[in-house]
């Protein structure tokens, strides 16, 4: 059970009825966040960019994505996460291996093992080893690399939010909602 009550979307009004009125699915992590009514609407157009807009593959995102959730014990963002991960083609000997924390793992490109790793460092120490950080530029942009480090910030925000508050788990969305950001 919640630890706050989650807000129910047809008592809401203004700009958060019509972003509750866009969703498909109307997921417990939306209803807590409309807790903090001025921070939802920006972070809801936060967490579409990150799924629709940036440079980053969305097979890296989603790795990245369930790093997060690994690391910081998202269990909200894991179950909504693997679907999406397995729809945009990841593999589920990849979602294994991430689960396990394995980063040199079979299942990964020297590119995503190199992401993963950078990835590690951000969740865990924030300051990246320049080695670490070397390798990830062979592989990604400038560009790319931020957005990284945007992705993990923001699931590392959303599980915190999730895990805090008990926020309950709902059955997992998957596709059904990454497919209703692209609109």
């Amino acid at each position: 059970m919640a630890r706050l009550p989650l807000i129910d979307p047809e008592t809401t009004s203004g700009d958060i009825r019509a972003s509750f009125d866009r969703m498909p699915v109307k997921l417990n992590i939306f209803r807590m966040m409309a807790h903090a009514e001025a921070n939802m609407i920006p972070a809801m157009r936060l967490g579409n960019s990150i799924l629709h807009k940036q440079k980053l593959s969305a097979v890296n995102r989603e790795l990245l994505i369930l790093q997060a959730a690994q690391l910081e014990g998202g269990a909200y963002e894991w179950r909504q996460h693997v679907p999406i991960a397995i729809g945009v083609s990841c593999t589920q000997g990849q979602i294994d291996a991430v689960e396990r924390a394995d980063y040199d793992a079979a299942s990964f490109s020297d590119a995503e093992r190199a992401l993963l790793k950078f990835g590690r460092e951000v969740v865990e120490n924030v300051r990246v080893p320049e080695a670490t950080f070397a390798a990830a530029r062979k592989h990604f942009s400038d560009q790319e690399i931020v957005e990284a480090i945007v992705a993990l910030g923001f699931y590392m925000m959303m599980a915190r939010l999730t895990e805090a508050t008990e926020t309950d788990l709902d059955p997992a969305a998957g596709m059904k909602v990454y497919d209703g950001g692209k609109k």
